[in-house]
C-alpha cells in the first residue's frame, strides 16, 4: 500500500498513531494520551475516538491485540497497537511536518520578535 494515500493525516489521527507508537494502549489510555501529548489541546471525544479506530483498524494501520477485564468496574478494555504499516505512515507523516517546519523556519516565520 503506497503511504501517499494515507498522507497528509488529520491531527486526530497522527495524535491517536503517536500515542500507539511507545506501547498497546486502551481507548481511554489513548484519550489521556493524546491529551498529554498535545498539553491538552486535542481533547477527543468517545465518539471521536472510537469513529478513528474503526477507520485505521480498516485501513491496517492499527490492530485490535488483546482484552483486559478490569476489576474496578468489570468493563473489558480492547488494546490497540501500531502496525508496520501504520508506524511507516507516522514516520512519513513526521517528515512531511518537519519538512514544511522546516520551510517556514526559511522563510523566518512562527517566530515571536
Amino acid at each position: 500500500m503506497n503511504t501517499e494515500e494515507h498522507l497528509p493525516l488529520s491531527e486526530t489521527s497522527f495524535f491517536i498513531l503517536l500515542s500507539l507508537a511507545p506501547s498497546p494502549r486502551h481507548g481511554y489510555a489513548i484519550i489521556k494520551e493524546v491529551s498529554a501529548l498535545s498539553d491538552e489541546r486535542v481533547l477527543l471525544a468517545t465518539g471521536t475516538l472510537y469513529t478513528a479506530l474503526r477507520r485505521m483498524l480498516k485501513t491496517g494501520l492499527i490492530e485490535r491485540v488483546g482484552m483486559n477485564k478490569f476489576k474496578e468496574d468489570n468493563r473489558e478494555r480492547k488494546y490497540y497497537h501500531l502496525t508496520r504499516l501504520g508506524r511507516k505512515i507516522l514516520d512519513a507523516e513526521t517528515e512531511r511536518l518537519r519538512q514544511l517546519l522546516d520551510l517556514a523556519s526559511k522563510l523566518e516565520l512562527g517566530e515571536t520578535p
